[in-house]
């Protein structure tokens, strides 16, 4: 129990003590005055009532106080709840869009990485296609140019000697 509570407890047990043992005092008529008139009444039975409705008011007071931040405390529970599971789903829906936003991202990369290889490979087979002409003509210019030197070295027999 807290410290309150059994204070509480303590004053509530020495009042019913204090009233167990004065009890005769209590239930002894004494004037009372009303303003207008005077009335004969115990005074300590009328003060212990008092005292009574008093603390029985306090504690329905306390009660009251109570039940409401309880319910309040649900409530806000509840409300905490219901925005976490939001929070949730929107985070979740932002993790989907960053997926399909990778996705999208990778296919237009792949995409973009098929057209560069392909353009590569065109590059490459025209300049091997260039590269095997230049061959061929340059293998053709020489064998031209080693016909026209044997024909040059090598007497022919059919040329009249004087051009030899």
């Amino acid at each position: 129990m807290r410290i309150r509570s059994l204070l509480l407890l303590l004053v509530i047990t020495l009042t019913a003590a204090f009233t167990a043992l004065n009890w005769p005092v209590f239930l002894a008529d004494t004037p009372l005055s009303l303003g207008v008139s005077t009335v004969q009444a115990p005074l300590g039975l009328i003060m212990l009532g008092l005292v009574i409705f008093v603390v029985a008011y306090c504690l329905v007071y306390v009660l009251y106080l109570q039940s409401n931040v309880l319910m309040e405390s649900r409530r806000s529970a509840k409300e905490l709840q219901s925005h976490r599971e939001l929070a949730d789903k929107a985070e979740a829906s932002r993790f989907t869009e960053l997926r399909h936003f990778l996705e999208a991202d990778m296919k237009q990369r792949e995409a973009l990485d098929k057209a560069a290889q392909q353009a590569v490979i065109a590059r490459l087979d025209a300049l091997e296609n260039s590269l095997r002409t230049s061959v061929e003509q340059s293998g053709n210019s020489l064998s031209a140019y080693i016909g026209e030197l044997e024909d040059r070295l090598t007497p022919d027999k059919n040329e009249p000697a004087a051009l030899r």
